[in-house]
């Protein structure tokens, strides 16, 4: 019988690419994406080794619905927590909607579907939660507020989850890589361009430097990024390794924020404000 694992937003980037690599070392996997469009892509590529769900992760009962089918049809060795977004603009002007909707996709969602997958996983000979974090969990800048937070909740989330699945020996896993080359840096910078465009005459004088500092930043990133390829086969190695590491670190950029990271406040701030 196959080995059998979840990965959530699997309609591209890391996602999709922890799927495509899943499958190559002969794994079935099971895909959430929330679109008929990405559905039949899935299906059409991979065939009967991917099942697809349709999971929102802002919607309770899809996630317990997913959860269900999951578990009925028999044990998972691994989860992938890797659907999320991001949500740029200057803290004092963000939308508390948009705030909550980001800390509800990337932390709670992050929650509501391991809780559904629970049953699935405690019934494999070997389990593994495996989260994609990011370096913006240990390092955080201006303009992008809300998705730092939301990582840095997710740090707490994975080691609070650590703990508490341990003694049934379900091991829980952070992967934080940097920048890695996914639509996620169009998407931020479309993002942008709209916060830029709803911004009081006051936000603009304010944040319009920065803002601006930060779209250069992403536009950068969606460059020189990682390929999805090599995030995927960090993941994997973390489901499938016999003792895997507590996090793992992806990027050479992600190894140099974790070294700032524990560097002063202010020499910290002085070096990444330079950056950009």
């Amino acid at each position: 019988m196959k080995p059998s694992y979840v990965v959530t937003g699997a309609s591209g980037g890391i996602g999709r690419a922890c799927v495509a690599e899943l499958v190559r070392r002969g794994a079935h996997v099971w895909a959430s994406v929330r679109t008929d469009g990405d559905e039949k892509e899935l299906d059409r590529a991979y065939g009967d080794a991917v099942t697809v769900l349709r999971m929102d992760l802002r919607d309770a009962e899809s996630i317990a619905a997913c959860g269900a089918r999951v578990a009925a049809a028999g044990p998972v060795r691994g989860l992938v927590n890797n659907a999320g977004l991001a949500r740029p603009g200057p803290l004092e002007y963000v939308p508390l909607a948009a705030f909550r909707e980001q800390l509800d996709v990337n932390v709670t969602g992050q929650l509501a579907v391991t809780r559904a997958m629970l049953p699935a996983l405690r019934i494999a000979p070997v389990a593994r939660v495996v989260t994609v974090g990011s370096i913006g969990g240990r390092v955080a800048g201006p303009m992008v507020g809300p998705y730092h937070t939301s990582k840095f909740a997710l740090v707490g989330l994975t080691d609070s989850l650590r703990a508490e699945l341990a003694p049934e020996g379900i091991e829980v896993v952070l992967v934080e890589p940097g920048a890695v080359a996914t639509a996620i840096w169009t998407r931020a910078r479309e993002a942008a361009e709209e916060v830029r465009a709803t911004l009081p005459a006051a936000g603009l004088e304010r944040y319009g430097e920065q803002l601006a500092a930060a779209e250069r930043s992403a536009a950068r990133s969606a460059r020189t990024g990682l390929p999805p390829r090599r995030a995927a086969e960090v993941v994997v190695r973390a489901l499938t390794t016999r003792r895997p590491a507590p996090r793992y670190l992806v990027g050479g950029d992600a190894r140099l924020a974790a070294v700032l990271a524990n560097l002063p406040f202010r020499l910290r701030y002085r070096l990444t404000a330079a950056k950009r």
